[in-house]
């Protein structure tokens, strides 16, 4: 069963399936600290052909393992003006997260429950 979800993270949306390894936005987490992406947009199943979308989003979960934290490569920025002797060369280096997809499922239901009305409750209504 090929499971394949969209998630939103760092302002941008990344279409993943369980084993895919993704360069994302950094994130301030440790290196071998699992994480949850609970903004899913898409869910879909090619086996099964079966599509949910969000409404903005799923009630289901992407778990991911960081496998890193580092800098992509440099990209140089020049600026130029012709005949003033104006010229600038500065660079950057993004930093960015890798991330291992572990699995994609439901969202764990949380141990607090709705309080149930008691009898007393129910005769005043």
């Amino acid at each position: 069963m090929s499971l394949f979800a969209v998630i939103k993270t760092g302002g941008k949306q990344y279409l993943v399936k369980k084993g895919d390894i993704l360069r994302i936005e950094k994130l301030e987490e440790k290196v071998g600290k699992k994480i949850f992406f609970k903004e899913v947009l898409l869910c879909f199943d090619d086996k099964k052909r079966k599509v949910e979308i969000g409404k903005p989003y799923l009630k289901i979960q992407v778990e991911a393992e960081v496998l890193a934290q580092d800098k992509a490569k440099k990209v140089k920025i020049i600026k130029y003006k012709p005949k003033t002797r104006y010229h600038r060369t500065r660079g950057h280096r993004q930093p960015y997260t890798e991330i291992k997809i572990l699995s994609i499922g439901l969202e764990k239901k949380s141990t607090v429950s709705a309080k149930k009305p008691t009898a007393v409750e129910k005769n005043k209504k």
